[in-house]
């Protein structure tokens, strides 16, 4: 079982919008890019890089996809904070 995950994601207030990013990385966005424009994150600045995280310091929706979905495939999660477009790039 991972212990850590490196993700990028890309927070948005409405699902709408978070469907639209997803529908464009199926049209060849890049993701960096389309968080740089969308995201509230802070994150947003550094292309959506959340780095390496433990299981645990995430809120438990965005972990169960860090930890649980398809690597390198856009995911949307509703957390207290809004939409995410999550993009797991790996787990250790």
């Amino acid at each position: 079982m991972a212990n850590t995950a490196h993700a990028l994601h890309i927070l948005v207030k409405h699902k709408e919008i978070a469907e639209d990013i997803i529908t464009q990385l199926g049209k060849g966005a890049k993701f960096q890019t389309l968080a740089k424009k969308y995201s509230s994150c802070p994150s947003g600045k550094k292309g959506g890089d959340l780095g390496e995280f433990r299981r645990g310091q995430m809120v438990p929706q965005f972990d169960k996809i860090a930890f649980n979905g398809a690597i390198l495939e856009p995911h949307l999660v509703k957390t207290k904070f809004g939409w995410h477009v999550i993009k797991v790039l790996y787990r250790t």
